[in-house]
């Protein structure tokens, strides 16, 4: 009997996802991680880099075009029901209560990112985990014009999708072995994709802990 390590292992390794769900559950986790909110933690940027490999080394036997076509329109259509979410009921995130998997600190987070960014978080955002789940949602909390949305979701959908999932692809064309090495490339991304998302929540974390202590000394001063 498998432990719970072991399933949750496999529930978010991409490898193992594209063997037991094939194309459908790719489309499925792309389309929730871009939008629904509870499925900020799916693997998007190295389920698209593996999606690649086993693509060009014929374990998907799905053509790269198609392939392409059908994750793009996944993303696009996950950000636009993210965004219809957020303009519904959004604000709701905000008094959710944190629970094991959600915490409202990742909400903040893409919150500051939206805020400083605009538009073009949906473009960046695309790249960086949790932000790219939430950035959407913010948008229609700020009821961010469609059409507006739409161009950077277009933009921002098809620069994430063909780059990570034609970088895998390429890279296993010209180097067949990959597929033997994946897991080091996987947590390769997974670094590389956290460590702007861990900066900001920390940058945020220290402005809040100084306007705590500015605001008590504030209160002390009026006190004396």
């Amino acid at each position: 009997m498998e432990s719970v390590y072991e399933m949750l292992n496999k529930l978010m390794s991409p490898e193992h996802l594209i063997y037991y769900g094939g194309v459908s559950l790719i489309l499925f986790i792309i389309f929730a991680e871009n939008g629904i909110f509870l499925c900020f933690f799916f693997p998007g940027d190295t389920l698209l880099f593996t999606t690649g490999i086993l693509c060009s080394t014929g374990f998907i036997q799905t053509h790269i075009l198609l392939l392409a076509f059908l994750i793009w329109l996944a993303a696009i259509l996950g950000n636009l029901t993210g965004y219809l979410f957020g303009r519904k009921a959004g604000e709701k995130l905000f008094k959710r209560n944190d629970t094991l998997l959600f915490k409202k600190k990742y909400v903040y987070s893409a919150q500051h990112f939206f805020t400083k960014y605009g538009g073009m978080a949906l473009i960046l955002g695309r790249f960086l985990p949790i932000i790219r789940t939430f950035s959407p949602i913010l948008a229609g909390i700020a009821k961010f014009d469609i059409k507006k949305l739409m161009l950077f979701n277009i933009l921002g959908g098809t620069l994430w999708v063909f780059s990570m999932l034609f970088a895998g692809y390429f890279i296993a064309e010209l180097f067949p072995p990959i597929k033997d090495y994946l897991e080091f490339f996987i947590i390769g991304i997974i670094i590389i994709t956290w460590i702007p998302v861990i900066r900001t929540y920390l940058k945020e974390r220290k402005k809040h802990n100084l306007a705590i202590v500015e605001k008590e000394n504030s209160r002390r001063n009026n006190l004396g």
